[in-house]
């Protein structure tokens, strides 16, 4: 085996390079933009392939544990990813690129140099990869291949390390357009499509996601059970992108299961929690219920790490519901028991529970936010106080991240039918 070969003798090297360098923008057109990340990924194999004259070109990226290689593409070598080739970090030719996060060229290529029999099984002779690093980390490999015996050079090697920094960047802005999207729609997906009616009671809400920044794992939900009872949950799980609102579903439908157990809230996060610790490690969330039955002028409030709901009564300044705050969901195995706290709503009182998106700003305490958005809080119909709050929180700001936001009010008697807002 060999990692290294000569340089090829009596060769323009500079003038060669820039050629070849100059011939590699055009993976940069623009008809690139239509492709998805793996019809993106062969096309680019196609051009690296034709500009570095080899016969075979392959990316494996790294899975989500980050211990083994993926083949996730492949020009010349197709078998590698309809076998769904997998190879440990470390263990052969693609496994100590990733591992030492250096290019490595072989001059043989057979069983005892490479993991993949694929590879000679093909009749590769020669071979180089180089790492795809993003930032400091390693997230995939970049190999190509030749069927003759003519060795790969320091100029390939650079040539290939300007190829895998293209595929990186196309890698990372094709998934970050494809996770927005898709992140965004199963967000919008678990929103609920039609609030409940509840005599008494009216409601409004908003969503907004963040401007320029991956969406993440907010949401609220807006339910009744078959007693009558009515559920209103507002919960953001820490994180960004399609993982976290993939979480953020599963943990809205865990609280909807349990609720049905006829528990209080604070069991229901309890229970919550319990499931997060085990099935999602490493999920943070946090989490407000508010509990409201028959004839619905009683709230009981339960809240894991999140902002105290605010309360604004008639003839009264708004003000920050007086609720225990226990430990976020996720954060540890052995959080005491959780509680509640329940209040009277006088008629005509206001509610609005919401994530901190609404609140924070990065220059100010979280308090600032708070005082801002009991000021902006008055009583009247729900649609005016959430577009007040939306108006005097945010106004022409741009989002830095999501926000969800209930408003919901209870009638001036109790027992009257719906008001419109």
């Amino acid at each position: 085996m060999g990692v290294s070969s000569p340089e090829s003798p009596n060769r323009s090297d500079d003038v060669a390079v820039a050629g070849r360098l100059a011939n590699f923008q055009a993976l940069t057109d623009s008809t690139l933009a239509r492709l998805d990340v793996d019809e993106l990924l062969v096309e680019l194999l196609a051009r690296a392939r034709e500009i570095l004259d080899v016969d075979t070109a392959a990316v494996l990226l790294l899975d989500e544990q980050g211990d083994a290689l993926v083949a996730r593409a492949s020009c010349g070598i197709e078998d590698e990813v309809r076998q769904g080739v997998r190879i440990p970090l470390g263990m052969g030719f693609a496994g100590r690129i990733a591992a030492t996060k250096e290019a490595v060229r072989l001059d043989q290529v057979d069983s005892s140099t490479v993991a993949n029999p694929i590879l000679w099984e093909k009749g590769i002779k020669v071979m180089l990869g180089v790492p795809l690093v993003s930032g400091d980390d390693v997230i995939g490999v970049l190999h190509v291949g030749r069927l003759e015996s003519r060795p790969f050079d320091e100029h390939d090697i650079e040539l290939l390390q300007v190829v895998s920094g293209r595929v990186v960047g196309a890698i990372q802005s094709r998934q970050l357009a494809i996770e927005r999207a898709a992140t965004g729609l199963l967000e919008r997906s678990l929103l609920p499509t039609r609030l409940p009616t509840c005599q008494g009671l009216t409601f409004a809400t908003r969503y907004v996601a963040a401007e320029k920044l991956v969406v993440g794992g907010d949401w609220y939900d807006i339910f009744t059970l078959p007693s009558g009872q009515l559920w209103v949950v507002v919960g953001d799980v820490a994180g960004h992108g399609l993982q976290a609102a993939v979480v953020m579903g599963r943990i809205r439908s865990a609280l909807r299961a349990y609720t049905l157990i006829g528990e209080p809230p604070e069991r229901v996060l309890d229970l919550v929690d319990r499931k997060v610790n085990h099935f999602e490690i490493g999920t943070m969330a946090t989490v407000a219920c508010a509990v409201i039955d028959p004839p619905y002028d009683t709230m009981t409030l339960a809240v894991a790490g999140h902002p105290p709901p605010v309360i604004a009564m008639p003839g009264r300044p708004a003000s920050l519901a007086k609720v225990a705050v226990s430990p976020p969901i996720g954060t540890t195995f052995a959080c005491p028991s959780r509680s509640s706290t329940t209040i009277k709503l006088a008629p005509g009182s206001v509610v609005a529970l919401y994530t901190d998106g609404l609140i924070e700003r990065r220059d100010e305490p979280i308090d600032v936010g708070l005082e801002r958005l009991r000021k902006a809080l008055t009583p009247g119909p729900p649609d005016r106080v959430a577009r007040d709050i939306m108006r005097d929180l945010i106004g022409a700001t741009a989002p830095r991240d999501d926000i969800a936001l209930v408003v919901m009010r209870c009638a001036e008697s109790c027992d009257a039918p719906n008001e419109k807002p």
